[in-house]
């Protein structure tokens, strides 16, 4: 029963989950967390058994009601989107438990309930987009995400949350109002949502109204971007992620805006010919926006004095580079991309993690201010490290991985000017990782310490997260071969005209 409906019950469980913590945690407080916690581990050990089906039996697809696509609504789960629900619940669930002794000191205990509730719901949102293959359910599980998203900024309720939650609702919906046009417009000159009949029948559809088909590719793909945060429609970034409590942040830069670049990679390989979009600006435009991220994201992170700002502007470069993986329409690079979704969302959300640590240890955010540090809370300062060399491209790391598979990318697609890009960009990051790391452990403490115990929870997720960092540099070929046939297979499809 529970293997036949695995794919629903998967979106369905957090979202029952924060339907029970609202019911009864307002007068069980500490039942809340452990409910998180619970739902959680079950969600991820449900996506787990997922891939394991997906790798013995290959793409899954499930009929809501029975009702088979174009009526019904259609979810589907293929390699890469097995590895996507994996980053998506495994980070998620490792964050939960990191914050399970944490989150008490950073919000207030009268919304902790709603947080955890939010928390699941977003979490609930992230697997549905992953797993539709029609554009309407994408498209509520979306809306879900931005709302629960800014909430969860705005969870603290101070005036710096506040105003970066409602910059991030703004933004977001004007992109979500785009997104929405452009569905639109596609349902309107082709009749389907589904994915799999809006392929087939875009041919005949562009034959026939062409520019429409091209303003929705557009106002499709811009509206992603400033979900995902692309250069230059990243300005809701560094407040949102700035302001949120640990976890929050964690969970924004590490998942939530890589759920959008998900449905890019759909709209992109598996509606549109990829012979088609290469005779249009749009590589172009991605490849130009992509660089200036990667580079601009960078700039603006060394001149950073705040910790989580830093890293805010660190993920809008990071967010450049998968862009760039997609706009060179290559296998390799694709591949990268895929990889760098996960392996940022694993860096990254360790990055803020360790830091938001350090910073309540220390009751200090300027970089200058961590100084010494790593002394006093070796695993802290240790996953932020390891974090940071990774994300600097350090090998056997797995940052170093996916900027491989990107260079390999841009030789394969003869861009070769991306090669230095990722060079160059590879140095910047340096630029601001390697002093604070430098700093953490071999200078003088510039404030002063009390030392504390680091929760269990908190040391494991840690442990845990630079476990895979170095597995998943070791030994990325599980993965690569893994996604392989699926990432070729786009490529094969695709072979014709539109």
């Amino acid at each position: 029963m529970i293997r036949a409906h695995i794919m629903p019950l998967t979106v369905l469980l957090p979202l029952v989950g924060a339907y029970f913590i609202l019911l009864v945690g307002s007068k069980h407080r500490s039942l809340a967390r452990n409910v998180a916690l619970v739902t959680t581990g079950a969600t991820f050990a449900m996506v787990c058994f997922i891939t394991y089906l997906v790798s013995n039996q290959g793409t899954l697809f499930y009929h809501l009601g029975g009702w088979a696509p174009p009526l019904g609504i259609e979810l589907q789960a293929d390699p890469i989107t097995a590895f996507l629900l994996l980053t998506f619940a495994g980070v998620s669930f490792f964050v939960i438990l990191f914050a399970y002794d944490i989150l008490p000191d950073e919000i207030n205990s009268k919304v902790i309930t709603r947080y955890y509730a939010l928390y699941l719901v977003l979490l609930g949102a992230l697997l549905g987009i992953v797993l539709s293959n029609d554009f309407f359910n994408m498209y509520v599980f979306l809306e879900i995400s931005s709302i629960a998203a800014a909430a969860l900024v705005a969870v603290n309720g101070d005036k710096l949350a506040m105003e970066a939650s409602i910059k991030y609702l703004v933004m977001s919906t004007l992109g979500s109002g785009t997104v929405l046009m452009g569905i639109a417009g596609l349902y309107m000159v082709t009749g389907y949502l589904n994915l799999d009949y809006l392929a087939g029948a875009l041919p005949q559809a562009y034959a026939s109204y062409p520019l429409t088909v091209l303003m929705t590719l557009a106002m499709l793909t811009v509206g992603i971007a400033v979900k995902a945060a692309l250069f230059p429609l990243h300005v809701w970034l560094p407040d949102a992620h700035g302001s949120a409590p640990t976890s929050s942040s964690a969970i924004l830069s590490g998942l939530v805006v890589k759920v959008y670049i998900a449905v890019l990679l759909k709209l992109l390989y598996r509606v549109f010919p990829l012979d088609f979009l290469t005779t249009l600006p749009l590589q172009g435009s991605l490849l130009v926006m992509a660089t200036l991220g990667i580079f601009i994201g960078s700039i603006m992170a060394i001149r950073q004095k705040d910790i989580k700002k830093m890293l805010a502007y660190s993920t809008v470069a990071q967010i450049g580079y998968v862009f760039l993986g997609i706009g060179l329409f290559s296998e390799k690079a694709m591949t990268g991309a895929i990889l760098h979704v996960f392996n940022h969302a694993v860096m990254k959300s360790m990055l803020f993690l360790s830091v938001g640590l350090l910073i309540k240890y220390s009751g200090k955010r300027t970089i200058a201010d961590l100084a010494g540090l790593g002394r006093v809370y070796p695993i802290p300062m240790i996953a932020f490290s390891v974090g940071a060399l990774s994300m600097v491209g350090i090998p056997p790391l797995s940052g170093f991985i996916s900027k491989w598979y990107l260079g390999l990318g841009a030789l394969e697609a003869n861009h070769l000017p991306f090669l230095l890009v990722l060079l160059l960009s590879s140095l910047l990051n340096g630029f601001y990782y390697m002093p604070i790391v430098i700093a953490g452990f071999f200078k003088k403490e510039t404030v002063e310490i009390q030392t504390h115990k680091v929760p269990m929870g908190a040391q494991i997720s840690l442990i845990v997260l630079i476990g895979a960092t170095f597995f998943f540099g070791l030994f990325s070929n599980i993965v690569v071969d893994f996604l392989a046939p699926t990432v070729q297979g786009l490529f094969e499809v695709f072979g014709g005209g539109i």
